[in-house]
């Protein structure tokens, strides 16, 4: 699906739950994709009693992953243009995660409409987890 410069409005939302019960099983998982074995990600000892977690957490990058799938899912194939933010809080086993995308430009260029979306993940309790933008071409 691309976006449609016709069906586009300011204020407009999307929202898709990107992971639900995250697992510990996933997060090895990502660990392994990626490479980053920092074991507050995955050593439940060294996440509890070295570094004072109550258990271990996600890998931020995967937080990331998720929500711009939903990115992707609401812009298209091949239009993300730029994509970027910051982890606000920890992601624990079990978390259940919402991501919304929120349309707040829409540039009528000639050569190259885009809009630029605000993108917030959220979890289970509705605090927000990860907050950042994005921005994709759109068709006219």
């Amino acid at each position: 699906m691309a976006l449609r410069l016709s069906t586009l409005a300011l204020g407009q939302t999307f929202e898709e739950v990107v992971v639900e019960n995250l697992t510990r099983t996933q997060m090895v998982q990502y660990a392994g994709a990626s490479g980053d074995f920092f074991p507050l990600h995955s050593d439940e000892v060294y996440a509890t009693r070295a570094a004072g977690y109550p258990t271990v957490f996600a890998h931020g990058m995967l937080i990331m992953g998720l929500t711009s799938r939903m990115v992707t899912d609401v812009v298209g194939d091949a239009r993300l243009t730029r994509f970027g933010g910051r982890f606000l809080t920890q992601v624990w086993p079990g978390d259940t995660l919402t991501s919304r995308a929120e349309v707040v430009e829409i540039v009528n260029s000639p050569d190259t409409p885009c809009v630029r979306l605000t993108v917030t993940t959220v979890n289970q309790d509705d605090v927000a987890v990860f907050a950042g933008e994005a921005t994709a071409l759109i068709d006219r």
